[in-house]
């Protein structure tokens, strides 16, 4: 079932993205408007609108959050294999991500720390800086 439905969303996800999902919506929202003298401008003929857009967007929410999500997790792995790849970086930063709001706000002020006691760059004449 997962797997169904992060195919669906994926594909989903993708066609939103286009410019004929954009076109289709616009299509269909001009399409209304213009039919609204024949209904009078009623309060039905505005329900209509009304609903059709609410389960649309109540739906891609969903959609967009599986999506950003997958996004999100890849991206933190390959972020994760490039730390533990590096000889000089911190294995310790692996899986930050899993880590307490405290606990990343204390590693950020020492990084903040850090970059205080460290001496300030300069620049060459190519205008690259140097340490």
């Amino acid at each position: 079932m997962n797997k169904v439905f992060a195919h669906i969303a994926q594909w989903v996800a993708e066609q939103a993205g286009r410019p004929h999902s954009f076109i289709m919506a616009a299509v269909i929202v001009i399409f209304w408007g213009a039919s609204g003298p024949l209904f009078g401008f009623s309060d039905t003929w505005q329900l209509v609108i009304n609903t059709g857009t609410t389960i649309v967007t109540f739906l891609m929410v969903f959609l967009i959050q599986n999506s950003q999500n997958r996004d999100t997790r890849a991206l933190h792995l390959k972020l994760d294999e490039l730390i533990r790849v590096t000889s000089s970086a911190k294995n310790s930063f692996i899986n930050l991500e899993d880590h307490t709001e405290q606990e990343l706000e204390a590693l950020k002020r020492s990084f903040d720390d850090e970059c205080q006691a460290a001496p300030p760059l300069t620049t060459a004449e190519d205008g690259k800086p140097q340490p």
